[in-house]
């Protein structure tokens, strides 16, 4: 088959690359599109997947994003027809969706958190749902994903392409000549801030920045701040202004910079599960509506749930001992399937 993967944030990168190899190793053609929002178009880039880059990021305002959505999935349908695509993917592109529909084309969107509001555009007009078996049936239902087109798997987005990963020996060198951090001594920290302008977060989250403030008064501990944006960037930076702070202008290798921190902290989701998956120790200070899957994890003992000062104050910055990955080798084949058909 012909597939069409969009891209339509950094996240999708990495999972998207795995399955990409996946579909090639069964003969299959991938082509890529991609939104130039945040790191995706860079990392898109880096990991070889050539993207044709279509649309950008809408902004804040809600009337925003539903114009952005239409006039990408607009040129996205421009971009696609006559190309002879046999089936579009990806992990809840509203554009994409909408895109495939108006060409006639079949859609698999792939989902892992059911408080999004947008699912209910992408559930109902994808040809099949796939989500992690932690998704619940009522959220699958109240968005609109009739039982016959959803398909579940055996694990976290984060397995595709992380369950068997190996480290770069070379990575920890980096870290010393880009930002002057020493792996063996110091306490690495990453961080993530929330995610301010997304539809799922239109709150203000006051536990960051309490969080940020403790870490740099750490004797020894040096963070790593992903930020989402340019903007958000230069504003943390400012306000959080510290030698021990570094908010890189350049994507970094996301999987090496998890196995390498001794602690992730975020206000999001996919960088604490990397960590889940990796077993490194990792926490989250997200203010919205959880995931059963964080949920789960939390059970697990993989993630802990800062949602107080109190939390805050118990938290744990130290070495971290020996890693616990979770080395879910099987999910990115049972994802394959699902995708295509089987």
């Amino acid at each position: 088959m012909l597939l069409w993967i969009d891209l339509a944030n950094s996240p999708h990168v990495p999972f998207f690359r795995a399955l990409a190899e996946e579909f090639r190793a069964r003969g299959h053609q991938v082509s890529v599109t991609a939104r130039e929002f945040a790191q995706t178009v860079e990392l898109a880039e880096a990991a070889g997947l050539s993207p044709t880059v279509v649309g950008g990021h809408g902004g804040g305002r809600l009337s925003g994003k539903a114009g952005n959505l239409l006039g990408r999935a607009w040129a996205l349908a421009r971009w696609a027809r006559g190309r002879g695509f046999d089936l579009a993917v990806a992990h809840n592109s509203y554009s994409q969706v909408v895109a495939a529909r108006l060409l006639g084309l079949r859609a698999v969107t792939l989902m892992d958190y059911e408080h999004q509001p947008a699912n209910h555009l992408a559930f109902r007009l994808a040809s099949r749902v796939v989500v992690p078996a932690a998704f619940p049936e009522e959220a699958l239902r109240r968005s609109g994903a009739r039982p016959d087109k959803v398909r579940r798997y055996a694990g976290i987005k984060e397995d595709v392409y992380l369950a068997d990963f190996a480290s770069d020996p070379r990575f920890p060198e980096l870290l010393r000549e880009r930002f002057g951090i020493d792996p063996e001594s110091d306490t690495l920290v990453v961080v993530r801030p929330p995610a301010s302008e997304a539809l799922y977060h239109r709150f203000e989250n006051e536990l960051f920045a309490e969080l940020l403030s403790r870490l740099l008064a750490r004797d020894g501990v040096k963070v790593i701040l992903l930020a989402r944006g340019a903007a958000q960037r230069a504003s943390l930076a400012a306000r959080f202004a510290s030698e021990n702070l570094f908010a890189p202008r350049e994507a970094l290798d996301g999987a090496n910079l998890v196995a390498a921190a001794d602690l992730v902290v975020s206000a999001g989701g996919t960088m604490n599960r990397e960590a889940a998956a990796l077993g490194v120790p990792a926490a989250t200070v997200y203010a919205g509506r959880w995931a059963a899957l964080d949920e789960q994890l939390v059970r697990e003992g993989r993630l802990r749930r800062i949602s107080t000062r109190e939390d805050l104050e118990h938290l744990r910055v130290e070495k971290k001992a020996d890693a616990r990955p979770r080395r879910r080798t099987g999910v990115r084949a049972e994802v394959a399937d699902l995708i295509l058909g089987r």
